[in-house]
This record gives structure tokens, C-alpha cells and sequence, in this order.
């Protein structure tokens, strides 16, 4: 499918087709602020029920589905995949591999706002599973697309010794005065399981985490901050509660 063409959410045809950074159907008019990239794949053992979530319905165009059968082959159909301004749906946060990727491409300075409850900053020899849906934010920094200096981590309340140690070696911390200082745009990954889990249903759930307004009123102040150039949503069940939380963070973030 022509990322310029996407299936209309409101008719189910694939008539949307891309006006500056949002979406118009051709068929039935409806007009959204951007385009959807669906990543149904989990990077880990146990990951099926992630993998049926970035299958959720959103009142978004779906520009793309991608299905590859190595994490590198998924980084680059991703980056290659994204809309003008895009949501990227996936089943694990390795998803934001490839969007921060292709969204690094487009601009001098991108920052990456990495919400999660996990730091995600684990290498192959540090990796206490293995998964490797616990290295996607140090793959993206390792990469060099996006500097250190240019990240936070927001959420963040259970990480492995290895992941503190790498974070504070590195500068890392939950502030957004000093990561979207001077940068062109942002990435926003978000996985859901940073919020407390009376409100979401996730794989891997963790006490104390913030809500869904707080959630909220975060990334309105990161949209009100920066450009954000596109959005990750993943960790999400095929739930009809995670689909409605869903469709409110994108709302927040502007999109």
C-alpha cells in the first residue's frame, strides 16, 4: 500500500489519502491528523497478547501494516512506512526502534520522550530475560540517531541495576527542560504499562504509576513544548479499556 494512500477507518475503503501531515477520504470526506502504522509483533517470550493489541481499532487512517520476520527487517520497513506525521501501533516498544529511526532521518535534532514504567535500556549482556523488548531506548541511543542528551525517561519505576548505572552515566532523567532543549522535533514512545495498573490492562503491570489524566496532562505539555514529529503507543492488550485509553493519549498529544 502507497504510504500517500491509507483505509478510511470511518468506511473501510482506501480512499484516505495524505494532505500535508493529516489524512482526507476521498470517499466519504472525513479528515484526521494523522496516519496510522500498525506493528503487530511482540520481541519477546510471552508477547502474543501485546501483539493482538496493536490490532486495536483507532479512528485513524492505517497507512501500513508491517510484518517482518527480524527486528532489523522491522526497523527499516517502519522508518520507511511513516506518514507525515505518524502513530505508530506496537505490540512492544521495540516498535519505536524504527519510528525513531526514520523520524531521526527527516530532521537535524530529534528528541525521544521514552514513557514507560521500565527503562527499556538493557543490552544483549545485561538483559536479565533476554527479551529483547527490555533494549529498544538503548538501541535507539547506541544507533546515534538521537543523543543522550536529547532523551528522557518519564515513568520510569522498576530498572534493572545495569539500566541505572547506563542512565545516569549518560545523563539520562525524566527532565523535559533539558531533552527538548534545542531540538527540531520529538518522538513520543509510550508504553502504557507507566500507568497505574487500576486503568489498563498490560503484560507486565507495576504499582504506583501515574494516571490516565496525569498521563494526559504530560503529553499536552510535551505537544505545547516541541513539535512532536510522531507518536509510539505499545504494550497494549486487545482490550476495549486500552483501545479507549489509547485514542485519549493520542488526542493529548494532539493528533
Amino acid at each position: 500500500m502507497s504510504s500517500l494512500r491509507a483505509r478510511c477507518p470511518s468506511c473501510r475503503t482506501f480512499t484516505a489519502v495524505a494532505v500535508g501531515e493529516g489524512y482526507e477520504c476521498h470517499s466519504c470526506g472525513t479528515t484526521y491528523a494523522a496516519g496510522l502504522v500498525r506493528v503487530p509483533r511482540a520481541w519477546g517470550q510471552g508477547g502474543e497478547g501485546m501483539a493482538d493489541g496493536a490490532r486495536i481499532p483507532l479512528p485513524y487512517p492505517e497507512t501500513a501494516v508491517v510484518e517482518r520476520d527480524t527486528l532489523d527487517e522491522q526497523n527499516e520497513a517502519v522508518a520507511q512506512a511513516l506518514s507525515e506525521r505518524p502513530i505508530v501501533l506496537g505490540g512492544c516498544c521495540c516498535t519505536h526502534v524504527g519510528a525513531a529511526q526514520g523520524l531521526a532521518r527527516r530532521v537535524e535534532r530529534l528528541a525521544v520522550v521514552w514513557i514507560d514504567a521500565h527503562g527499556d535500556l538493557n543490552t544483549p549482556a545485561t538483559s536479565p530475560s533476554g527479551n529483547l523488548w527490555g533494549m529498544p531506548f538503548r538501541m535507539i541511543l547506541d544507533e546515534g540517531g538521537v543523543s543522550p542528551e536529547d532523551a528522557a525517561l518519564v515513568g520510569a519505576r522498576n530498572l534493572d541495576p545495569p539500566e541505572i548505572e547506563f542512565a545516569q552515566d549518560a545523563g539520562i532523567d525524566d527532565s523535559l527542560d533539558r531533552a527538548l532543549a534545542d531540538v527540531d522535533a520529538t518522538y513520543v514512545a509510550l508504553d502504557v504499562d507507566v500507568l497505574d495498573p487500576s486503568e489498563v490492562d498490560v503484560l507486565i503491570p507495576e504499582p504506583d504509576g501515574p494516571s490516565a489524566a496525569e498521563i494526559e496532562a504530560l503529553l499536552r505539555d510535551i505537544a505545547a513544548r516541541t513539535t512532536i514529529a510522531g507518536i509510539g503507543v505499545t504494550g497494549l492488550l486487545a482490550t476495549d479499556r486500552d483501545a479507549s485509553l489509547a485514542a485519549r493519549m493520542l488526542t493529548a498529544a494532539g493528533f
